[in-house]
């Protein structure tokens, strides 16, 4: 059981501290809450302090506790012991801080395991107002998509094992089984020659992983899986013509052969969108892959290396201004 007070409540201009003041709307505020909140799942009850009887609850109460009838009773007469001293302890600090609390309680009704999440306030001395919401449906979701999450993190744990298992001594990068930095110079030239021999064009996109505080609080960890993603969905979304590169720490470059601007961006837009579908898991969570793309050619952008390399750079820098997860054209000179 966990117990929270809700710290909205002594917050100035909040609904608690309004009501106190109209104390001249009693029964008739506190009904319009009740209407307002039972339409969105959520069930309300009032208990007398003295006894701890029930003196309302919303008809569909007594349903989820598969009981005949709610008012009149006593947690005592409706739930096992240990229950109900859980609830009791949480009303009596409702009652002694004079603030909202909210709890998560797991009762066991008729054999089966539920949970709520329960809110309470003090209706002065003699009354106390809960209102429950069942989290059973929700927690069994949230179980699933656990176990789901940890079965992908083990199933790609166990590919980049084989994948390094295989690759051993073959020049890639070990991270995300790309072609390093000197194999893609050597393919950047030789690509500007090819393609100014027979007067055509290729495009060059570098990308950038984004930069994300969630994922550099869990360390180098997490960022080695992001790369490990990365290096999936380009060896995945690149022909064998192309040449995908790993070329720094957190910078990848791909070579598209025979390719105009236009359908670079088109591509990598692709590659980006999938980018950003991935699961990619560490320890149950799903860290998310975001990228930038900066995409120049050859020869309408540059006809040099270092001035392709400058502006697909250039195009990512501007990418990442823009709040990252795009794809960026390098701009063409004219005249």
């Amino acid at each position: 059981m966990n117990t929270t007070a809700d710290p909205s409540a002594t917050q100035p201009g909040s609904l608690t501290d309004w009501l106190a003041g109209h104390a001249e709307l009693g029964g008739e505020a506190l009904a319009g809450l009740v209407a307002l909140i039972e339409p969105l799942g959520s069930l309300a009850a009032i208990k007398a302090v003295a006894n701890g009887r029930y003196v309302f609850a919303s008809p569909g109460l007594a349903q989820l506790f598969e009981r005949e009838v709610v008012v009149g009773h006593t947690d005592a007469e409706l739930l096992k012991p240990d229950e109900t001293t859980a609830l009791r302890r949480v009303e009596q600090t409702v009652m002694a801080q004079r603030l909202p609390v909210a709890s998560e309680h797991k009762l066991e009704i008729n054999g089966r395991r539920r949970e709520f999440s329960v809110t309470r306030l003090a209706l002065g001395q003699e009354f106390l107002l809960s209102v429950w919401h069942e989290r059973t449906e929700e927690r069994h979701r949230e179980s699933h998509l656990q176990r789901a999450l940890a079965q992908i993190e083990q199933q790609q744990s166990a590919i980049e094992q084989i994948r390094r298992e295989l690759q051993q001594g073959s020049g890639r990068d070990d991270v995300s089984g790309l072609y390093l930095r000197p194999q893609f110079d050597d393919q950047l030239l030789r690509e500007i020659d090819l393609s100014s021999r027979e007067h055509r064009e290729f495009a060059l996109v570098v990308i950038a992983l984004d930069a994300s505080p969630a994922v550099a609080a869990l360390g180098d960890e997490a960022q080695q899986r992001l790369l490990e993603g990365i290096g999936r969905m380009l060896r995945a979304n690149t022909r064998a013509m192309d040449s995908a590169c790993r070329i720094g720490a957190l910078r990848f470059a791909v070579l598209l052969s025979g390719v105009g601007l236009a359908t670079a961006h088109a591509r990598m837009e692709q590659l980006r969108r999938q980018c950003a579908a991935q699961i990619v898991v560490l320890n149950g969570q799903d860290l998310g892959l975001s990228i930038s793309m900066g995409v120049s050619s050859f020869p309408h952008t540059a006809s040099r290396q270092d001035e392709l390399m400058t502006a697909s750079e250039n195009a990512v820098h501007e990418a990442q201004r823009r709040g990252g997860n795009q794809v960026v054209l390098a701009s063409i000179a004219f005249g």
